[in-house]
């Protein structure tokens, strides 16, 4: 069961709301999916995106994903452990963000449910 407190993506990413900022990361699924996580490519504090942009890549033993972003705003901090530690995300997908943005979600985004209905099939 995926936690019910975030929107989730087509693409496997999650956002959880807090305090006017937006965490993004990858589902259980995404990280169950790509095997063995071995790198993380984080953006730059302070870089700016668009709804549809990627702004970080994640690679396993299997392939490298780009990881896209629902939020239209500018990152204000990154998960530096991910660098040293990027099997943290096939740990524990849901408390381990890449990257936290200010903005607004303006991407096509959907609840947990659907979510679940999604990667059931």
């Amino acid at each position: 069961m995926v936690p019910t407190n975030r929107k989730y993506t087509q693409n496997d990413e999650w956002l959880l709301e807090e305090n006017g900022q937006i965490k993004i990361g990858i589902t259980d699924y995404a990280q169950h999916e790509l095997g063995d996580i071995v790198f993380v490519d984080l953006p730059g504090i302070g870089d700016e995106f668009s709804a549809g942009d990627d702004f970080a890549v994640v690679e396993s033993v299997k392939a490298a994903a780009e990881i896209y972003t629902q939020v239209t705003g500018k990152v204000v901090a990154v998960n530096e452990a991910l660098s040293d530690q990027p099997d943290l995300l096939n740990q524990d997908a849901y408390n381990n963000y890449i990257a936290i943005f200010e903005g607004t979600i303006d991407g096509e985004v959907m609840s947990a449910e659907e979510y679940e209905a999604k990667i059931a099939k």
